[in-house]
């Protein structure tokens, strides 16, 4: 066999030479890896499913707050509130300079006129989702 295959160390399987990684052994992992990354996802993605239901940008920000504050105690890992904190202010920056410079509009303009109050926690609470999506890829 040529090209991206070979045996493994044990000469008994096929291995990936790019991800050393065996058939059998690798989708088990390959989809806890997916499901993980999709049960990371799910509070964003209920954020998201909330927007057209709940016209009340006030009382969308406190189901945002309350969802949020429910994921970080089912789950809480290192870094994950810096990473909230950093979404949270990064993307009202950006948000507010995409706004002004004419990029970017909302319909909904609760926080200083520009965007929805609710924006910046799902942009936080999104940052947190990726930065744990990426840790699992990684291991």
């Amino acid at each position: 066999m040529s090209g991206a295959w070979g045996c493994s160390s044990t000469g008994r399987a096929l291995v990936s030479k790019t991800s050393g990684c065996r058939f059998k052994s690798c989708r088990p992992r390959l989809m806890r890896k997916i499901q993980l990354i999709f049960l990371n996802a799910v509070p964003t993605l209920l954020m998201i499913g909330l927007i057209p239901f709940i016209l009340n940008d006030y009382a969308l920000l406190l189901l945002y707050v309350l969802i949020a504050a429910a994921a970080f105690w089912i789950k809480k890992e290192r870094n994950d509130l810096l990473f909230f904190a950093f979404g949270f202010f990064a993307m009202v920056l950006s948000e507010y300079l995409f706004v002004s410079t004419g990029v970017e509009t909302f319909v909904r303009n609760s926080l200083f006129g520009v965007m929805p109050v609710w924006l910046p926690v799902l942009w936080g609470y999104g940052f947190v989702a990726i930065k744990r999506a990426s840790e699992i890829l990684k291991s």
